[in-house]
């Protein structure tokens, strides 16, 4: 049987603290689908199409063709969980850079182990360089227009560029 893991987020834009889990999630799945939460009420800073683009541009960067091929990106409105049985995932990965993120995201699977018990959270930690980064952070610093480019792939530095220019 076919192991798949979903992993959510905003991906809004694509961070290196984004492709390390996505690398650490290859190791457990045997393919591993982004889920993008498009909620309604937000105003991302990029289309579902140009974070998709993002995405498949920076894996096959990072991880190679073979690799990149084994992730596939999806959208979603709804509950993350109502997403991951209809995409057949019994593995829900969620990247972890402190204390914080694991309060909030244990509570998340709490409650989404009460709705699927079928599908469980696997928490991966980030590693220690990529602990600091986030894509909110990241949104900032191009704002005020500083130097992003340590947090983003090549692909993300060249978009976040002509949207900041």
């Amino acid at each position: 049987m076919k192991r798949i893991a979903l992993y959510p987020g905003s991906f809004d834009p694509m961070t290196f603290g984004h492709l390390d889990i996505l690398e650490q999630s290859l190791s457990l799945a045997d393919e591993v689908i982004v889920a993008i939460g498009i909620h309604p009420g937000k105003e991302p800073l990029f289309s579902f199409e140009d974070r998709v683009a993002m995405i498949d541009e920076a894996c096959n960067e990072a991880f190679g063709d073979v690799e990149a091929k084994r992730i596939r990106c999806i959208s979603f409105t709804g509950l993350v969980i109502e997403a991951a049985k209809e995409y057949g995932s019994k593995i829900l990965v969620r990247g972890l850079r402190d204390s914080t993120d694991l309060n909030y995201e244990m509570q998340m699977a709490g409650m989404n182990g009460t709705l699927a018990p079928e599908v469980k959270t696997v928490f991966l930690p980030s590693s220690p360089p990529m602990r600091p980064i986030t894509a909110t952070l990241v949104r900032q610093i191009a704002k005020m227009g500083g130097d992003y480019a340590p947090f983003v792939p090549k692909c993300v530095v060249g978009r976040l560029q002509a949207r900041f220019s």
